[in-house]
C-alpha cells in the first residue's frame, strides 16, 4: 500500500503541473490508496466445512482531477467556463496526471450552477483546523496487519460462535431432545473486514496539501439453528485491532438459539397492524441512513425533493430526539479527553475529500431541524438559488453555519475513499441522542405489549424520497413484547414494514440511553444508534405458502 508521503508528493507535483496549463483556471487534485482485507466465515455442523476460509484482499490507488477550464471560443455560449473531472488508476506519475487531465478536458461541460472550487474564505463560520494531531485517526496495528493476524480475527469469531452453539446443545438436551443434537443444522456465516485508507488533496485555493489515514475493523455474522428455523445476527465496529474479541459471532449464535423458541414451541407470526415497537440499533441505522438522511442533504432541498422542504428551523420530530453528524467525533461523550491518532473512535475523519476540515453539523436538536449536510458545490449553488428561501424555510444568508460544507466525501464501494469520483454529500459519524435516555428494560415497560424489531433488510423508499414512505423486511432478532418483557420470537421474514419517516419521527415514545456503533452493508459510515420505541408502527404480515395455498 502506498505511503502517505508518496501520496502527498504526488499531489504537490500534479497540482504544480496542472496549474501551468494555459487553459486551466483552477484545479483540485485528490489521491487515495485503499485496501480491503476480508476473512469469510462458513461453518456448518452437518456438512464438512473449513469454518474460516477465503482470506483475501483488494487494493487500489490513483488520482482524480477536478478542473475549471478558462473560457474559449470552442466553449458553449462562445466563452463560458467549463468544468471537468478525470481520474487515472494505478499511476501517480506525470504521465498518469496527463491522462487524467485529458479525460477532464474531454468531458468538460458548461455548468451555470458552478461557482468555484472550495474556498475556505467563503465559508461562514470559517472552518476550524483539525483538533487532533496530523495524520488522522487510525490504528497502526490495523494498518500494518499481517496475514497471520488477519486469519486470527476469523478464528476468534469461530471460537466465540462455537462456544455459544455449545450452549444451544445444552438447551436442547434440557428440552428432552438429545437425539436431535447431531443434526441441528448449526450454521454460521459472515465476514471480518479490515479497511485501510490513505488520502491527500490540494487545490488552487487550498494549495497546502492536506492528508490523513484511517482504519476500521467491522465484523458481521449470521447464525442459524436450521432444524428449528432459528436465525440470529451480530456485528461489531472497532477502531483498534487490540479491542476485537469476535463477540459478534457469539451474539449471532445466541440470537439464533433464542429465535428457535424452544420454550415456546418455535417462532410466532404476527398479523398485519399498527404496533408499539422498539427498533433495535440496526433498524434505527438502516431507516436513518436509507430513508431519513437523504432528505437532510442540501442538494435534496435544492431539487425540491426533501420531505422536510421549507422547515429549516422548525419542528420535524419528537422533542425526545436529537441527531448530529460529526466527522472527527472528538467530543468527550464518545472519546477520551485527549484523543491520539490511534485512539479515535471508529469512523473518525479530520479532513473532507475537498481538503476542508471536517466538523459537527447539528441536524435535529430536540425535534427541530437545525442543519443540513452539504459539500461545497451544493453549499454555493443553494445560496445562488432565487427560490432558496422557499426551499429551505430561511434565507440561506441567515443559515450559512447550518449548511456549511463539512461532508464532501468520495465513498468507495464497501468503504474507504475513491479517487475515481468527484465529491458528494456523505455522512461520516451519525450520532442519535436522547433527551431522556432510558435503559432497555424501561423501554420494554413503556411499550407494554408490542414487537421488538432487531434486524431488518432491504429497506427502501416508497413513492420517492419526498413522500417519506418506506418499506423493508423484518429478518431476525425480533420478538413479541408481552407485559413489558420479551416473549416468543418472531419467525424470520414474516413481517414487512410499511410506514412513513415523518410519522415515525413524531411518534417516538422513548429512546434508549445506550448507543451502539452500527455500519450498514457496503459502507463505512458509522451510526451511533440507540434503541427507539415508536407508537403505531405499521407492519404487514407476509403470506405463507402451505399445501399449495398462500395463507
Amino acid at each position: 500500500m502506498l505511503s502517505l508521503d508518496r501520496l502527498r508528493a504526488a499531489i504537490s507535483e500534479a497540482l504544480e503541473y496542472v496549474s501551468t496549463q494555459p487553459d486551466v483556471e483552477a484545479a483540485e487534485v485528490f489521491a487515495s490508496a485503499d485496501a480491503n482485507l476480508t476473512v469469510r466465515l462458513n461453518y456448518t455442523s452437518h456438512i464438512p466445512s473449513n469454518g474460516v476460509e477465503e482470506p483475501k484482499s483488494t487494493e487500489s490507488f490513483g488520482l482524480g482531477l477536478r478542473v475549471v477550464f478558462r473560457p474559449g471560443t470552442d466553449a458553449p455560449g462562445n466563452g463560458g467556463r467549463r468544468t471537468g473531472f478525470g481520474s487515472e488508476p494505478n499511476d501517480l506519475s506525470p504521465a498518469g496526471v496527463q491522462r487524467a487531465l485529458d479525460k477532464a478536458r474531454a468531458g468538460a461541460v458548461a455548468d451555470p450552477e458552478f461557482i468555484s472550487l472550495p474556498q475556505p474564505d467563503d465559508i461562514i463560520p470559517p472552518p476550524n483546523p483539525p483538533s487532533a494531531p496530523p495524520g488522522g485517526s487510525y490504528d497502526p496495528a490495523i494498518m500494518d496487519v499481517n496475514s497471520e493476524q488477519l486469519v486470527d480475527t476469523g478464528w476468534r469469531m469461530m471460537d466465540r460462535a462455537l462456544d455459544a452453539f455449545g450452549s444451544a446443545e445444552d438447551l436442547l438436551a434440557l428440552a428432552g431432545q438429545p437425539d436431535r443434537i447431531p443434526d441441528l443444522g448449526l450454521i454460521l456465516g459472515g465476514d471480518v473486514v479490515l479497511l485501510q485508507s490513505r488520502m491527500a488533496v490540494a487545490s488552487t485555493h487550498l494549495p497546502q496539501v492536506q492528508s490523513e489515514q484511517n482504519t476500521l475493523l467491522m465484523a458481521f455474522a449470521t447464525a442459524m439453528v436450521e432444524r428449528q428455523n432459528g436465525k440470529g445476527s451480530g456485528w461489531s465496529v472497532n477502531g483498534r485491532l487490540a479491542g476485537f474479541d469476535g463477540q459478534a459471532a457469539a451474539e449471532a449464535a445466541r440470537n439464533a438459539v433464542a429465535a428457535a423458541g424452544l420454550e415456546y414451541g418455535g417462532g410466532r407470526r404476527a398479523p398485519t397492524g399498527a404496533y408499539r415497537v422498539i427498533l433495535g440499533p440496526q433498524p434505527v441505522a438502516e431507516i436513518l441512513e436509507w430513508i431519513i438522511m437523504p432528505g437532510l442533504h442540501v442538494e435534496m432541498f435544492y431539487a425540491g425533493a426533501s420531505p422536510f422542504l421549507g422547515r429549516l428551523g422548525r419542528d420535524i420530530a419528537s422533542p425526545e430526539i436529537s441527531i448530529y453528524d460529526d466527522g472527527p467525533l472528538l467530543g468527550p461523550e464518545l472519546t477520551p479527553a485527549r484523543p491520539e491518532p490511534a485512539e479515535g473512535p471508529p469512523g473518525s475523519r479530520l479532513i473532507t475529500d475537498e481538503g476542508l476540515p471536517a466538523g459537527r453539523t447539528e441536524l435535529i436538536r430536540r425535534g427541530q431541524l437545525t442543519g443540513l449536510l452539504s459539500d461545497y458545490y451544493n453549499y454555493r449553488r443553494i445560496r445562488q438559488d432565487p427560490n432558496a428561501r422557499q426551499k429551505l424555510g430561511r434565507d440561506p444568508s441567515d443559515a450559512l453555519a447550518a449548511i456549511a460544507p463539512r461532508n464532501g466525501y468520495r465513498p468507495g464501494n464497501g468503504g474507504g475513499r475513491n479517487f475515481g469520483s468527484p465529491p458528494s454529500t456523505i455522512a461520516s459519524n451519525l450520532v442519535v441522542e436522547a433527551a431522556n435516555g432510558l435503559p432497555s428494560d424501561e423501554l420494554l415497560r413503556r411499550v407494554g405489549n408490542g414487537i421488538y424489531i432487531g434486524r431488518i433488510w432491504y429497506t427502501y423508499p416508497v413513492n420517492g424520497i419526498t413522500s417519506g414512505d418506506f418499506s423493508g423486511t423484518v429478518i431476525a432478532d425480533s420478538y413479541l413484547i408481552k407485559d413489558g418483557r420479551l416473549d416468543a420470537p418472531l419467525q424470520p421474514n414474516t413481517l414487512r414494514m410499511n410506514d412513513n419517516a415523518q410519522r415515525v419521527l413524531n411518534n417516538i415514545i422513548a429512546i434508549g440511553a445506550h448507543r451502539r456503533p452500527t455500519v450498514r452493508w457496503s459502507s463505512d459510515q458509522v451510526t451511533w444508534a440507540p434503541e427507539i420505541a415508536i407508537d403505531g408502527f405499521g407492519l404487514e404480515e407476509i403470506s405463507e405458502y402451505m399445501d399449495g395455498v398462500y395463507r
